[in-house]
């Protein structure tokens, strides 16, 4: 255990492990600081990560092949693959509004799911500040958002297409909906455990509301905003395929229900990889925004 000790002659700071030797987490030889990991350790962690990861796909891409000779009509890795491939080559092709390329497909999911997600975002930031900074709108709100949290985003969509007539408006608003809460209450958890010292300092100098807003409050809850965006656009990207389904609005979500319903399932195959590589991009964007924040924190 490290200890920290004060020299009353020189007026020194040490920081000592047991017995007064220096810690060996934090010093080298002679007292110095450790270096930092060398290039070579992280690049031996990030093949690492690659070897189990190639690992994972190879025991996944198994047991889909083993499932496929068990079921019929469940297409192999490799029908599914060169299907792919075939969608891939002509991914931005539009032949009218009943043959488009998956390309154009996907693009069409997004711009929904962006729309709904920004509205979401843009009402559920505020509302989770408010909340975790105010124990009044907490009361006000919190029973509200606990008791529609749970209920299903697609049976909101009956409802929505009764108040807009269209159901693209109604796809759009199903999302803002499924958006809202994780934004909102991971919003308000980051709110409320702003330090006391720092809310009593703003009170003893008197700073603006916008100030304090400003300087202390998003600062201090963006983490946690971040998060909660990261959660939200995962989820609405699930959504959506269902709402697309429902509606029959142009999007992947309606694809693979046609290509189900043409029993052309190693499309279907085909297009769920596409979703999952889609929804892991849009993660990792998510999460290089919460480190680069993580980072600029760290250095302010």
């Amino acid at each position: 255990m490290s200890v920290i000790t004060h020299d009353l002659a020189t007026g020194d700071t040490h920081l000592t492990g047991p017995a007064g030797e220096p810690p060996t987490d934090t010093a080298g030889p002679g007292g110095e600081p450790a270096p930092p990991p060398s290039t070579g350790g992280r690049l031996t962690a990030v093949l690492a990560s690659i070897a189990w990861a190639l690992v994972g796909i190879a025991v996944f891409a198994l047991l889909w092949q083993f499932g496929a000779s068990r079921v019929d009509r469940l297409p192999s890795p490799g029908e599914t693959m060169t299907r792919l491939r075939q969608l891939l080559a002509h991914a931005f092709a539009d032949n009218g509004p009943n043959d488009q390329g998956i390309g154009l497909l996907l693009k069409a999911s997004l711009t929904r799911v962006f729309k709904g997600f920004g509205i979401g975002a843009i009402v559920g930031i505020p509302l989770g500040l408010a909340m975790g900074s105010s124990p009044r709108a907490w009361r006000a709100i919190n029973p509200i958002a606990q008791f529609l949290r749970p209920v299903s985003p697609l049976a909101w969509y009956p409802i929505l297409l009764i108040i807009f007539l269209d159901a693209d408006k109604a796809s759009v608003w199903v999302i803002s909906l499924t958006s809202l809460w994780p934004i909102v209450l991971n919003t308000a958890a980051g709110a409320s455990t702003v330090p006391k010292d720092q809310r009593n300092v703003a009170k003893v100098f008197h700073l603006p509301r916008r100030a304090y807003v400003r300087h202390v409050l998003v600062p201090h809850t963006i983490g946690s905003t971040i998060t909660g965006l990261r959660l939200s656009m995962g989820t609405a990207w699930m959504v959506i395929v269902a709402v697309e389904m429902m509606s029959g609005k142009t999007g992947i979500g309606n694809y693979v229900w046609q290509q189900y319903n043409a029993g052309d399932m190693t499309s279907v195959a085909a297009s769920i990889l596409l979703i999952g590589a889609t929804g892991l991009l849009l993660d990792f964007g998510f999460l290089r925004l919460g480190k680069a924040v993580t980072r600029q924190e760290a250095h302010s």
